[in-house]
């Protein structure tokens, strides 16, 4: 007797594994299957239990269809050679094992046949995704079924919306989402009017000061990143981040110098500082000399430090002499201010920002102040970010888009339905990235994408489950293609309100997931880490940890 087909031989190890794989899913089964709950269990002991049967019936669907979509022949053949090789060495219990493993796994896809496809979460849900071409026909699809099943409109949309809840998620449920799972302490939007409303302080005060002066002049203060988005991936001890832009002195100009080295990842600039002639400006008024065309006299008579020498390393704005400059400004001018009568202010160290926190009482509030020069008449900056790279020159100014990010979620703030969730979805995701190799970058990244594919409609409470799976389904994706575009540069549905410059709309999205096709061992890890993500996805929401 000879196995079917080509077979590679079997070692007799992977027989072993197949009879324990088999005892491994026959007992996580029986740990993990819903049993039936009576009446002694307290109330959120069956909720939690009620949501993880939910939970793991869409994880054993999709894992059903992921076996569906591979290849049926190296399946009949890795299973003949496994059978063959246990007939060979006269292995009775891993022969078991291999035929309880393929009975069990016919049992439960006999089972799940039998059920109707809607599973009493969400109409028209999607599938679950595998890699490559069909991982990203996948992504595509979702707002499509969203479409199909979801949209909702006239004038009662409100009213309908609470109805549809009550019909498909059951108000105890629905208590668990809401009161169980640990959202933000801190009121995000409270923390970022304050922050807003000392930057304005702080920034008017510093105008006056270097009013016809010869260092940068900053402008008003640009809320972005999460805080100001609504979403923060700390439930306390809130980072505000804000941009300010910095316009050149008078007689000196700023000139972005792309950086074509590719020694960084992403687009990075030098900012040249060129002086330009004021002559016309000097004939008018005796007290301006033209930096152009009189340094060395203009320096003398104004009694201050040279631009160039103070601000810039050669021709180029350093971003760390900028910071320093900034910490100055911040520790002479608060005293000024009239919120230091009621708040203590503490200078945190950082090379590239200026960073504080205040402190009143219990009260805190951690503002981390980036610098930025704007690009064209945009929503795009070159700011004082640091780069993925360990060590950043302090010449470079990496591309940033979180003006434009933090206008984006505005935008769908402002057309969403009131009972949005998709901010809460983006929280839970970041909670649970805690201590795993992706960032919250790369999960906001996957949700703007949804949130431009998907339907607003389809981001309610009653769709939450459905939209983790869909970021998750497309986390998947990209790893396995080892491709995540990023979601501003190049992309063509960009809302055109906000405006970005021709050659960022025209650009080859950055791929986030980069290094991942480079290191085949950073692949593997992040594959790991995927289910380990999943995992406590299960955790947060089950028992809200």
């Amino acid at each position: 007797m000879a196995p079917a087909g080509n077979a590679a031989p079997v070692e007799p190890g992977q027989v072993a594994m197949a009879a324990k794989m088999f005892l491994l899913v026959l007992l996580q089964t029986l740990i993990q299957y819903p049993q039936m709950v009576g009446d002694g269990l307290d109330e959120v002991t069956r909720l939690r239990m009620e949501l993880r049967e939910k939970l793991l019936d869409r994880e054993m669907t999709r894992l059903l269809q992921e076996l569906e979509q591979s290849s049926l022949e190296h399946s009949v053949r890795a299973w003949g050679a496994l059978l063959w090789a246990a007939l060979q060495q006269g292995d009775f219990w891993a022969l078991a094992g291999v035929l309880g493993l393929l009975l069990w796994l016919w049992f439960i896809r006999s089972r799940r046949s039998r059920q109707p496809d809607n599973n009493g979460w969400e109409e028209g849900a999607g599938d679950g995704g595998g890699g490559g071409n069909e991982g990203e026909e996948n992504r595509d699809a979702i707002g499509q079924e969203v479409n199909n099943g979801d949209a909702i409109e006239g004038e009662d949309h409100d009213a309908v919306n609470e109805v549809e809840e009550d019909d498909v998620i059951p108000h105890n449920l629905r208590w668990l989402l809401e009161e169980h799972i640990q959202w933000p302490v801190q009121d995000l939007e409270e923390g970022s009017e304050m922050t807003t409303f000392l930057m304005d302080t702080f920034v008017t005060i510093i105008r006056e000061i270097l009013s016809n002066s010869s260092y940068p002049v900053p402008q008003r203060a640009i809320g972005v990143g999460s805080a100001f988005e609504g979403w923060s991936p700390r439930e306390e001890d809130v980072v505000y981040s804000v941009l300010v832009p910095l316009n050149p002195p008078p007689g000196h100009t700023f000139h972005l110098e792309m950086d074509t080295t590719g020694q960084l990842p992403g687009r990075n600039f030098f900012i040249c500082v060129e002086p330009v002639c004021t002559c016309p400006r000097e004939q008018q008024d005796d007290n301006v000399l033209c930096p152009l065309h009189h340094p060395e006299e203009e320096q003398r008579r104004n009694k201050e430090p040279n631009f160039l020498n103070t601000f810039c390393t050669g021709s180029y704005l350093d971003v760390e002499k900028t910071a320093r400059w900034f910490y100055q400004l911040v520790r002479a001018v608060w005293p000024a201010l009239p919120q230091s009568h009621s708040w203590q202010i503490v200078l945190l160290p950082s090379s590239r920002c200026c960073k504080f926190k205040l402190t009143r009482g219990r009260q805190s509030l951690t503002v981390e102040v980036l610098f930025g020069v704007q690009v064209s008449n945009s929503d795009i900056y070159v700011s004082s970010q640091h780069t993925e790279a360990l060590f950043t020159p302090s010449t470079v100014w990496p591309e940033t888009y979180a003006v434009a990010e933090m206008k984006f979620f505005r935008i769908i703030a402002n057309q969403a339905p009131r009972n949005s969730w998709h901010l809460k979805c983006l929280q839970l995701l970041a909670r649970a990235l805690l201590g795993i190799g992706f960032t919250t970058y790369t999960l906001k990244t996957i949700v703007m994408h949804l949130l431009n594919t998907v339907p607003l409609s389809g981001w309610r409470m009653t769709h939450f489950l459905q939209r983790l799976e869909d970021t998750m389904e497309y986390l998947h994706g990209s790893l396995e293609e080892k491709r995540l575009d990023h979601f501003v540069v190049g992309n063509r549905t960009f809302p055109q309100e906000i405006l970005l410059p021709p050659d960022v709309k025209t650009a080859e999205p950055p791929n986030l997931f980069h290094r991942l096709a480079q290191d085949p061992a950073a692949h593997t890890q992040a594959m790991r880490e995927y289910q380990e993500l999943w995992g406590r996805i299960e955790r947060i929401v089950v028992y809200g940890q």
